[in-house]
């Protein structure tokens, strides 16, 4: 799946000019999100990795280190490296 994921962003980063290093910062958090909530994958019987992260948490949650919640505004544990420039915003948690 991790190759499946590279090759698309290869293709995102041939595809688009980006005016900025923001712009494609900002770029490759949505497609990953993009990725993970709502692309399904073969390999997950035709489901998104968060839905399979989801099914884990129902059966094993000891395997969590945290709960994770929705989070109506920026979550800057999932995102350190940007220090809250992107504003980006969870708007889907893992397993609520």
């Amino acid at each position: 799946m991790v190759e499946r994921f590279n090759g698309r962003i290869e293709e995102v980063l041939r595809s688009h000019h980006f005016v900025s290093g923001q712009d494609l910062q900002q770029t490759l958090l949505r497609y990953a999100w993009l990725y993970n909530h709502h692309l399904p994958q073969a390999a997950l019987d035709a489901r998104t990795p968060m839905q399979i992260m989801k099914d884990w948490y129902q059966r094993r949650p000891e395997l969590f280190h945290k709960r994770h919640h929705n989070h109506p505004e920026y979550d800057s544990s999932a995102f350190p490296w940007d220090g809250g420039r992107l504003g980006y915003k969870a708007d889907q948690g893992c397993c609520t």
